[in-house]
């Protein structure tokens, strides 16, 4: 095949391989993503048309659309009804991050001990009473638990759970006694959904002490508020943890 002095050769991996065990829209959807990283298809551009790419590989509509929906998955390109496809901008508002210190611990979870340190009723205060939707003042459990590896502190847990002498919560989540238990549950499948909100703040003293660190000091907090299958909380709470022993992680646009 003659080429134009202006045309280069089309690199072997743009083609689609028919003998390849790779379905042919993985490989379509492949090659527009290599395009993506090399820039050859810049951020904000848009990709060929459907027509265009069916032309270009000698494939189907059906494989081109595919091969986009596969793209769109990766968040590597974004669709425009009417418009076409783009390749996605770069976007630090949809960035989400790993919390790769609590994936380690929950992978060597063995080597956390969960203690408990103190199970009593107590009044709900309004903090309390609006996170249960119960009235304030309404007897309410507490527990406290500390989180240690290697007879370290990392997490300081205190949950409140709504009095209910028929419910099974209360005997759970005391036999909750392992980072697994404490996340997962321990098979009674008495929650049905949660709540989860993370943010930074000061210790208090008494957070200070039991995590064995000076004040003031910074930390996570993780709190969560579950809920039954007929909808009404059961219990909220927070995991206090020093904001040395978290990091976050995340990668934005796409990458090679």
């Amino acid at each position: 095949m003659l080429l134009r002095k202006d045309q280069k050769p089309r690199d072997i991996s743009d083609r689609i391989q028919r003998d390849s065990y790779e379905p042919v829209y993985v490989q379509l959807a492949n090659i527009l993503r290599r395009k993506i990283v090399d820039g050859r298809l810049k951020a904000g551009e848009q990709l060929p048309s459907e027509a265009g790419l069916c032309k270009n590989y000698n494939v189907s509509a059906m494989t081109v659309r595919r091969a986009i929906n596969r793209l769109v998955e990766q968040g590597a390109v974004s669709t425009e009804r009417g418009r076409g496809t783009y390749v996605r901008q770069l976007d630090l508002s949809a960035a989400t991050f790993n919390v790769d210190e609590l994936r380690k611990l929950y992978d060597n979870a063995s080597s956390v001990e969960v203690k408990i340190l103190e199970v009593r009723l107590v009044p709900a205060d309004p903090v309390t009473a609006h996170n249960l939707a119960i009235p304030e003042g309404e007897r309410t459990i507490s527990l406290r638990r500390l989180l240690n590896t290697d007879d370290k502190p990392l997490f300081y847990h205190y949950e409140y759970l709504a009095c209910d002498i028929h419910n099974p919560i209360v005997e759970a989540e005391l036999e909750a006694t392992s980072l697994q238990g404490l996340f997962e549950g321990t098979g009674h499948n008495l929650f049905k959904w949660g709540e989860l909100n993370m943010r930074a703040g000061i210790m208090s003293e008494e957070e200070a002490r039991i995590l064995q660190t000076p004040m003031p000091s910074a930390a996570i907090y993780l709190t969560h508020v579950f809920y039954s299958f007929e909808d009404q909380p059961l219990s909220w709470g927070c995991f206090v943890c020093r904001s040395d022993q978290l990091n976050f992680n995340t990668i934005v646009g796409i990458r090679s």
